[in-house]
């Protein structure tokens, strides 16, 4: 049971992580359009947006990644999930963005978790809760 808590919060921080690197990563690709999907969905002065939006992503992610100061990271990344799931796919409607609402909610309450409980031992930050 001890390797379960020694290997599982890395992994889980590792899953959590991953696709907000990968998007910030795709935002870096390509930040004019992702500009002008910003502007799409109303995002305010989506040109200023975008560069926040991708350190928020890459940084964050990193940061939760490696488990340094985790606690703050996963709080940041909880509000960009529940930002994106209340400010983008819920008022967008249809089937498709309300499955991805519910996927920002659920991946706002794995952060809101991390947030309590720490990064765990194999981390930066060496903590638990």
């Amino acid at each position: 049971m001890d390797g379960l808590k020694t290997y599982l919060p890395p992994f889980a921080r590792f899953l959590m992580s991953s696709l907000f690197i990968w998007e910030g990563i795709q935002q870096l690709r390509n930040p004019s359009g992702t500009a002008q999907y910003f502007a799409s969905v109303h995002v305010p002065v989506p040109d200023v947006a975008i560069w926040l939006s991708i350190a928020i992503h890459i940084l964050g992610g990193l940061a939760v990644l490696v488990g340094y100061k985790t606690r703050w990271a996963a709080a940041l990344l909880a509000l960009l999930c529940l930002g994106t799931g209340f400010g983008v796919h819920l008022p967008a409607g249809g089937i498709d963005n309300l499955i991805h609402f519910y996927k920002n909610l659920v991946m706002a309450g794995g952060f809101l978790y991390v947030v309590s409980f720490g990064a765990g031992g194999l981390s930066v930050d060496k903590e638990t809760a």
